[in-house]
């Protein structure tokens, strides 16, 4: 209950006006409940004419000071004080329609403020659950990528979607049934302490009984519902993997081996889910039979009292007694599905949380320096790192220097260190020692945004989003005209395919750009760097995947865009770097050689037996 609080904290204060709304009409509600079922009592009598008694008036402020345990009697005698004088006055049928029109209003405005007090919840649960996704998403894109290297991406996707969902549905949905149920049990009890002290006495020495019996059945709820959700995660992360895999799937006939390991992960996860489900089950007729062992009991006591004459109140009023004490079962019935839903509905939080409680080490500094060009070179200074899993070093004692305008090449075999060198200078990651430096102001001192501004990434896969062309181009540059966006394509050699398209500019290019082929993304992807002008450039085997022909195409693009650009290109191909001033060899994390092409072979080191292997 604990995590509960904290989570209803955290989430619900922009909410405090709509909570406070329920807690009135709540309270409104159940006063006008009461009031109506209190008609039945004077009915009755009309009805079974049990009218022979003879009432005595108490004046009202005499009603006020007496003790508690006689008051309750003495308003009952003044209502039915004033119900025989109104019967003498206007007859029996006259008083008996004026109690059905006042149980209508009463059963009106008490259904009115009912609806109420379940109106003034909805913005609650949908703004809860939209803020609780919204903070997931915004966690999601401030965690640096170190994060999701040992995450599933199903996974993640299962937090935000069924994880959030059940949130919703067991959490923010028993929110409504914690603020209406302790308003109810306390006026209803109330009422009884009033009708009978006695009986009500009698009555809540079971109540902790019922209490404990729930508590029994609900108990490693929690945990069996974490583990249905970290199976669901497995369900997502295998659709996830087979819709990114399905090419692969079917080459090798893989169907019926994909099948079968998610019918194992779906029949793991049925199983769990059984359990949990049974458990729930379970709520509605154990409280339905303790509900009912409670009202017999109430039942047969105070039966006994008034069969043997002991007790105060009439057959009327019991009834009355028992239409309350049933009542209040309703409310103690919803506790107990809270009681299962809220563990179920935290297991899932706790999962969320994972996520939003994630530490971030990519920190912008306290005091950043202000860096709105590049003028000098870049710094590479002893800088090792190792991911975190722990394994060797990726880069060790790495030292480099990248001046202005010039075009550096890094090449080596897979697994050297390449991309991780190039990823630190954007603060993708941060060295484990050494630094990085651009104009002799170190990264970690730079405001991420404005350090991200100076550089421009073309990676070997294009990452392109379901939109059109027009937006993917114009993506992370702010009110770009269709002039800037064609410009920028006519330089990447993109404009005349882009031109063939339905709808030119406008043309949606499907899923990661599925609608396009591998040179005409990877053009697009080059038109977006063009359009947001970054004094840096970082192209990452941007022509690696291509064939000869769109090789080419492409290559001109690139050739345009690095004139006038500081580049640091990653490269499989050495044909494409032949003209760097600077190739980096790169050898299981260290710089093994560099220097100019020619130089390079003339060393017949590392660099020549690549070029050797890739001119067979």
């Amino acid at each position: 209950m604990r995590e509960f609080m904290k989570m209803m904290r955290r989430y619900i204060s922009p909410f405090r006006k709509y909570l406070w709304g329920s807690v009135v009409l709540n309270i409104l509600s159940a006063v006008f409940n009461i009031f109506s079922f209190a008609m039945i009592v004077p009915m009755l009598r009309i009805l079974f004419r049990m009218t022979d008694k003879t009432y005595v008036f108490t004046p009202w402020n005499e009603v006020w000071h007496m003790p508690f345990k006689d008051m309750g009697n003495s308003l009952m005698q003044n209502v039915y004080y004033s119900l025989e004088t109104n019967i003498a006055q206007y007859g029996e049928i006259k008083v008996l329609l004026a109690l059905c029109i006042f149980l209508i209003i009463m059963t009106a405005l008490k259904t009115a403020c009912y609806f109420g007090s379940s109106a003034v919840m909805i913005p609650i649960r949908t703004g809860i659950v939209k803020n609780l996704r919204m903070k997931i998403y915004d966690k999601i894109l401030s965690l640096p990528l170190g994060f999701f290297s040992e995450e599933k991406k199903g996974d993640i996707i299962a937090r935000m979607s069924g994880d959030v969902q059940e949130v919703e549905t067991s959490v923010a949905g028993s929110l409504e049934m914690l603020i209406k149920n302790p308003i109810l049990i306390l006026i209803y009890f109330v009422a009884l302490v009033f009708i009978s002290w006695q009986m009500t006495a009698f009555t809540i020495l079971f109540a902790p009984l019922m209490i404990w019996v729930m508590g029994v059945i609900g108990r490693n709820l929690k945990r069996k519902s974490l583990d249905v959700q970290s199976l669901w995660s497995d369900v997502m992360s295998q659709v996830e993997e087979t819709l990114g895999g399905l090419r692969i799937v079917k080459a090798f006939i893989a169907e019926k081996k994909m099948s079968g390991r998610f019918e194992s992960v779906t029949e793991a996860m049925r199983k769990k889910t059984s359990r949990v489900t049974m458990r729930q089950a379970l709520a509605h007729p154990v409280s339905e039979f303790l509900g009912t062992l409670l009202i017999t009991i109430a039942l047969f006591f105070g039966g006994t009292l008034i069969l043997k004459g002991h007790s105060m109140i009439d057959a009327p009023i019991f009834i009355y007694y028992m239409v309350i004490l049933y009542s209040i079962i309703n409310p103690i019935k919803d506790f107990a599905k809270a009681g299962y839903a809220i563990p179920k509905g935290m297991a899932s939080m706790e999962r969320i949380n994972r996520i939003l409680d994630a530490e971030n080490n990519i920190q912008e500094s306290e005091h950043p320096v202000h860096l709105a060009s590049f003028a000098d070179k870049i710094s590479f200074e002893k800088v090792s790192f190792r991911y975190p899993d722990g394994s060797k070093k990726v880069l060790d004692e790495i030292s480099l220097d990248i001046p202005k305008g010039k075009m550096i090449a890094i090449v080596g075999a897979s697994g050297a260190g390449k991309t991780t060198l190039v990823d630190l200078i954007p603060r993708f990651y941060d060295p484990e020692e050494g630094l990085i430096k651009i104009d002799g102001v170190p990264v970690k001192d730079v405001k991420i945004a404005e350090l991200r501004n100076l550089i421009g990434n073309v990676n070997q896969e294009s990452i392109l989003f379901n939109d059109t062309i027009f937006n993917n181009i114009a993506f992370g540059v702010e009110n770009a005209t269709m002039e800037q966006v064609v410009e920028a394509a006519k330089i990447a050699n993109a404009h005349d395919f882009i031109m063939e398209k339905e709808g030119g500019y406008q043309f949606n290019i499907g899923d990661r750009g599925v609608k396009l082929s591998g040179g005409q993304r990877q053009r697009i992807s080059i038109a977006r760097a063009i359009l947001k002008n970054p004094p840096i450039l970082i192209l990452d085997e941007a022509t690696a995947s291509l064939d000869t022909e769109s090789e080419k195409t492409v290559q001109e693009a690139l050739d345009r865009l690095m004139s006038t650009r500081t580049t640091i290109a990653i490269a499989h191909r050495l044909s494409t770097i032949k003209g760097a001033d600077e190739i980096i060899v790169m050898d299981e994390g260290k710089i093994v050689e560099r220097g100019k092409h020619e130089e390079l072979l003339s060393l017949d080191g590392h660099y020549r037996k690549l070029y050797d292997m890739q001119a067979l």
